[in-house]
């Protein structure tokens, strides 16, 4: 039984009372990997790609829900904490629940990542990131419910707490031109 006033719980019923019918792990990995990419944190330009990906017209409600998870997102990534609250289902619900919001979570990073990205070089490391949270996106039936099952899913979730603030920081360097250097005249 899941935690009926969980965050996730309460944006999904939002999102279902709305008539969007989208997850909302999807739609916080659409804004993280959007943010990562180097979109920024107008509330404009999310609220346009959050209603392309709800297909239709926003109401008020949703509205406000959206900006108000893009300043968390903004919050966690220029903050001082080194980790992200993925918005997925508690722990109590079913694993295979947890591993296919896991999966639509990684799904939309992706998305919002690739839309966003200007041209810009990767680092190998920002590289098997992405090549991770692509695999992650496709393994999301083969969690079992198990206590490896369980062990499994916590290290991947710590994992994608910490892989976007590694794309952040490194697409943030990517905006900052380089330094001019001093002239020996």
């Amino acid at each position: 039984m899941t935690i009926a006033n969980s965050p996730y719980q309460a944006f999904a019923t939002l999102l279902t009372a709305s008539g969007h019918n989208v997850s909302p792990a999807e739609l916080h990995g659409v804004l993280l990997g959007r943010s990562c990419a180097g979109a920024g944190f107008d509330h404009e330009g999310w609220l346009i790609d959050a209603a392309e990906l709800l297909e239709g017209d926003i109401q008020d409600n949703v509205r406000n829900a959206l900006i108000g998870l893009q300043e968390m997102v903004k919050g966690e990534l220029t903050g001082a904490d080194i980790t992200v609250v993925l918005l997925l289902p508690t722990d109590d619900a079913p694993l295979a629940e947890r591993a296919a919001a896991l999966g639509e979570w990684c799904q939309g990073f992706l998305s919002g990542f690739g839309l966003t990205r200007r041209a810009y070089a990767l680092s190998d490391e920002a590289n098997e990131v992405l090549r991770d949270l692509a695999a992650i996106a496709q393994v999301q039936d083969a969690l079992e419910e198990s206590e490896d099952g369980e062990s499994d899913y916590m290290e991947v979730m710590e994992y994608l707490r910490v892989a976007p603030l590694l794309l952040f920081s490194e697409t943030k360097k990517a905006d900052v031109p380089p330094a001019a250097k001093p002239s020996l005249h």
